[in-house]
């Protein structure tokens, strides 16, 4: 190839690069930095409600105050706000008014997990048990014999709330789910993995010690009562008014020899959300007014009055137009609304070689090749999918371009193979520009998801870079 063409070849054609061939020494101790407190940070924050505590420290630590109980707000002011314990939205004020659109960065802090049930505790042949209902889209026999902890609060009557986290310290007991031994499951192994595990089969193993009394019927279950009301001072009939949360108890950890990768639970979607986070304390006095937007409930469908359906991110959007502009009309808001633009900071697929026939590699991310940014998500037919118009792909390529983003194009795997949803299209159904941008991962839904930290650390930056 001649120097002209081959320099005509790398002006024309369109290829990703693996980021660490890109990124600088320098930067790359700033991304080892960022990605140990991310580390850090979700092996600590394993639920939503941990999340938006954990997330609420890190505002005020940067600055932010809550947003209620103010009565002005002006340039460069840092609010906060947080919907019942499960979401969060902060906001730095633009220069310009509210009604000319704000940039949004929308994420979601729940993931697959499972829930107890109401009436969780049972005994069957001398052992207790938890009976739990799974939450999202998971394999079900990835959780057996894995360590569980438990997390979550129980509301007593008296409107007590009660704290739980069992798991998760050195000392601390761990859960199980049992299965079947090899020798004993030729029937189980012969049948689709959707079915080898049913869902009434995730029943956590929690107890054996009978209490010394023969007059007791259940005298395994009487035990763990009996240890509930001595540590927590709750009864079984709390269990009604409890958020308890199932999840993996071992830590997130870098992954792969020379440390390229992060192996954690959750990271689908608190990758995104922790970054989006960290890219808004980190702007200052934006044009327009930046917001991290942080929901619950994306894994069951957004419902819910803490899901992306819920009117909490308007009413909020509202309270900031009234304090700035001192304008509680509707039309404000449409209007701000219209001229908003938003990423929806979830996850993707990224190309797995070891099951290479589900992908279309051409257009797939590839781990540890920057920031995924995905045109449309949904299932075959674009079906449950907002689909990005040509201007706003351009505004975003030419924002990530212009500030040294390291990013790619990524689509679900195959066209007829499956798909998945975001909070975009419910975003777009408030008349607001969006475009779903995340970070790849292996194993999306498992106990255990990898992500690449060069992905991880182009986030921040291409959500910075967008929010400033």
């Amino acid at each position: 190839m001649s120097k002209e063409n081959e320099k005509l070849y790398k002006e024309l054609t369109a290829k990703t690069v693996n980021g660490y061939k890109k990124i600088n020494p320098t930067e790359k101790k700033t991304m080892d930095k960022f990605c140990e407190d991310y580390r850090k940070f979700i092996t600590s924050s394993k639920t939503e409600r941990e999340f938006c505590l954990a997330a609420m420290k890190m505002l005020e630590k940067a600055g932010f105050s809550l947003l209620d109980g103010k009565t002005a707000l002006k340039a460069g002011d840092r609010v906060y706000s947080v919907n019942r314990g499960k979401g969060i939205m902060a906001a730095v004020i633009g220069r310009e008014p509210i009604s000319s659109g704000v940039n949004i960065v929308g994420a979601h802090i729940d993931s697959p997990r499972l829930d107890l049930k109401p009436n969780p505790l049972y005994e069957d042949s001398d052992i207790a048990f938890f009976k739990t209902h799974y939450y999202g889209g998971i394999k079900k026999y990835q959780w057996t014999t894995i360590p569980l902890s438990i997390h979550g609060v129980i509301v007593k009557s008296d409107n007590t709330q009660i704290k739980v986290c069992i798991g998760e310290n050195d000392d601390d007991p761990i859960f199980c789910i049992t299965d079947l031994l090899p020798h004993l499951a030729t029937k189980q192994m012969t049948k689709k993995m959707a079915e080898a595990v049913p869902g009434e089969s995730l029943n956590v193993l929690v107890g054996n010690i009978p209490v010394d009394d023969d007059d007791v019927k259940e005298q395994v279950k009487f035990g763990i009562l009996k240890y509930l009301n001595e540590k927590y001072e709750i009864t079984e009939e709390d269990f009604i008014s409890a958020e308890l949360e199932v999840v993996p108890a071992f830590p997130a950890r870098d992954a792969g020899l020379d440390r390229s990768m992060i192996a954690g639970y959750g990271q689908d979607d608190r990758v995104c959300a922790y970054t989006a986070l960290r890219a808004v304390t980190d702007v200052r006095k934006p044009e327009k007014t930046a917001v991290c937007l942080l929901v619950d409930k994306e894994e069951i469908g957004s419902m819910g009055n803490t899901g992306m359906k819920s009117r909490f991110f308007e009413n909020t959007l509202a309270q900031i137009a009234a304090l700035t502009e001192n304008d509680y009309s509707d039309l404000t808001i449409r209007r701000a609304l219209s001229n908003s633009t938003c990423l929806s900071a979830d996850v993707g697929a990224a190309f797995d070689p070891n099951y290479p026939d589900v992908y279309e590699k051409r257009n797939s991310a590839i781990l540890n090749n920057g920031l995924m940014l995905s045109k449309y998500t949904g299932s075959r037919g674009k079906s449950g999918s907002s689909d990005a118009s040509a201007e706003l792909m351009a505004n975003i390529r030419g924002i990530f371009n212009e500030n040294g983003v390291i990013w790619q194009m990524g689509e679900l795997g195959k066209v007829d193979l499956g798909g998945g949803g975001t909070i975009a299209q419910y975003v777009a159904n408030l008349d607001v520009d969006v475009v779903d941008c995340g970070v790849p991962l292996f194993s999306m839904h498992s106990p255990y998801e990898i992500a690449g930290k060069i992905d991880i650390y182009m986030a921040y930056k291409g959500y910075h870079a967008f929010l400033k």
